[in-house]
């Protein structure tokens, strides 16, 4: 499997491609970012991204679309549950 993809009914959507790269759509706005951890806020909630030689290859705020470059980049979603599910 070369990449994997998360997407739902809001259009945010989630791909690794090549293990090096992530694609994010659904991007409002980047809060912090460095090397190590990039932080922003997307249509679902906050979403942090670590990893190792992080750099932000593209960022479209007007599309909401985020691509990053990297190695060993994970994903945490910070966005709230709802309650029973």
């Amino acid at each position: 499997m070369k990449g994997g993809c998360h997407m739902d009914s809001s259009g945010h959507k989630i791909a690794l491609v090549g293990r090096e790269r992530l694609e994010i759509t659904g991007v409002e706005e980047v809060e912090s970012f460095d090397e190590g951890t990039i932080i922003m806020s997307t249509n679902l909630g906050a979403l942090i991204v670590r990893g190792e030689g992080l750099h932000i290859e593209t960022v479209r705020l007007d599309g909401g679309a985020l691509k990053v470059e990297g190695r060993d980049a994970r994903v945490r979603d910070e966005a709230p549950r709802e309650a029973g599910g």
